[in-house]
């Protein structure tokens, strides 16, 4: 075989090895989906507050495999969700999105997060989760449908106990209640001050949130009774004379717990306390709020986000069993070499060859996102140029291997391989090109090439 001859099969090798390596498309492995939701009632108070998710959907899912959503949650405008009333740190804001599954695997899939918050005081904004996640056993193959549902999002107060002192502001004192700052060290009153009043009638007040509370005052011989009102419950009288083994008392002694009640329903309370004897003296030293762990959020707290775009139905294919690799080697080589032919060509002509065919690299890309009132159909119509162009979702497509721009290659644009093809026939010009030029000054010296 001459060396031209060579020199252009090489050529066309190049050429071709040259369009294989590029054959195979992006693929993109997730999508988001985007959902606007419009939040109400609860934590969003009498506003409305705005959020939009984006769900990340995988496209292809096996059979007993795991069917993974990650969703991302954006707070859109300036409303907040606001604390309901003071809390210790610790409390949880927890959302909770749905996407309904029809198909192959029907029910709604839940998708959890949350995010604790610091010390609260009414209205300050809370911190909402930024992103959910959920899964679910892919146990049956087929086509799965996934529409995206309306959300909840929930305050879940802290569980524990807080002390309100008597000069809190949440305290309220009605008629002739006197602040005694500075109380002797020996008495030991909280924070060392106290609230006390001698007339009849008189009332402190404090509303909170919570299970349960607790009045602190004073043990101290001398001291008139206190009625203790929670909500609509007068039904209790302390006698501060006593201990509590119930005898009477030598000594003054503060920041003791004369009263308590922790079996609340979890909610909004008043609690009261009332001098009941004219002309003897009760304190309140402070009040101690308590709120049980609960084991289901407030429903008074919850907030329901309604879909306000049209996010559309997603429909991937759940693959039965596993997908063969694409790396083996077909049980037919092409490539083998006839066994009957007893005269092959040692010197085949490069214009009788047949190029070898490269399959499309499978991308395993089973997705579909269908518009509510759109329809769509595997084969164009002749008549689909005529049609209305359906309205499409909010789709990005995140390709494997490139820039994540959140957009898969236009299927029809030629990229990459128009270039790389012209190249190689440049290259294999510039070959054919230097063969000539040496055979014509070898023709001239006499020799040859």
């Amino acid at each position: 075989m001459s060396r031209w001859r060579k020199a252009w099969i090489a050529a066309t090798f190049g050429l071709a090895a040259s369009a294989s390596f590029v054959a195979i498309p992006a693929e993109a492995e997730t999508f988001s989906l985007v959902v606007d939701y419009s939040c109400t009632g609860g934590i969003a108070g009498s506003a409305t507050v705005n959020l939009k998710a984006r769900v990340q959907i995988p496209t292809t899912v096996q059979q007993g495999g795991m069917l993974k959503l990650g969703w991302s949650i954006e707070q859109v405008g300036t409303t907040r969700f606001k604390s309901p009333d003071y809390y210790a740190e610790g409390a949880q804001v927890s959302l909770i999105g749905n996407v309904k599954l029809d198909g192959a695997w029907n029910g709604t899939l839940e998708a959890h997060g949350s995010e604790e918050q610091g010390a609260l005081k009414p209205h300050l904004p809370l911190t909402p989760p930024e992103g959910l996640s959920s899964e679910a056993h892919m146990t049956e193959s087929g086509v799965i449908k996934l529409t995206p549902q309306a959300m909840s999002v929930d305050f879940v107060p802290p569980a524990g106990e807080v002390v309100i002192n008597n000069d809190d502001p949440r305290v309220i004192y009605r008629h002739n209640w006197a602040l005694q700052p500075g109380t002797n060290v020996e008495y030991g009153d909280w924070l060392r001050d106290v609230h006390m009043t001698t007339t009849r009638k008189d009332e402190a007040i404090i509303r909170f949130r919570g299970t349960g509370f607790e009045y602190i005052g004073r043990e101290q011989p001398g001291l008139g009774q206190v009625r203790v009102i929670i909500d609509d419950d007068n039904g209790t009288v302390v006698d501060p004379t006593l201990d509590s083994s119930g005898n009477p008392t030598a000594s003054i002694k503060g920041n003791v717990s004369l009263w308590e009640r922790t079996d609340l329903p979890y909610g909004l309370h008043t609690a009261r306390i009332r001098s009941i004897d004219d002309g003897k003296p009760i304190y309140l030293d402070a009040f101690k709020l308590h709120t049980r762990e609960l084991i289901d959020p407030p429903t008074e707290h919850r907030s329901t986000c309604t879909i306000t775009n049209n996010p559309g139905t997603v429909e991937i294919t759940v693959g039965g069993g596993t997908t063969p690799d694409p790396t083996d080697e077909p049980t037919d080589d092409p490539t083998d070499e006839p066994t009957d032919d007893p005269n092959p060509d040692p010197d085949p002509d490069p214009g009788d060859d047949t190029p070898p065919q490269h399959n499309a690299f499978p991308t395993g890309n089973h997705v579909t996102v269908v518009v509510p009132g759109s329809t769509k159909s595997p084969t164009p119509s002749p008549s689909a140029s005529a049609s209305p162009t359906p309205t499409k979702a909010q789709v990005a497509n995140t390709p494997k291997g490139g820039v994540d721009t959140g957009e898969a290659p236009e299927p029809g644009a030629a990229g990459p391989y128009g270039l790389i093809a012209g190249g190689s026939l440049m290259l294999a010009g510039s070959v054919t090109g230097g063969l000539l030029l040496r055979r014509r000054r070898a023709r001239h010296a006499g020799g040859t090439i």
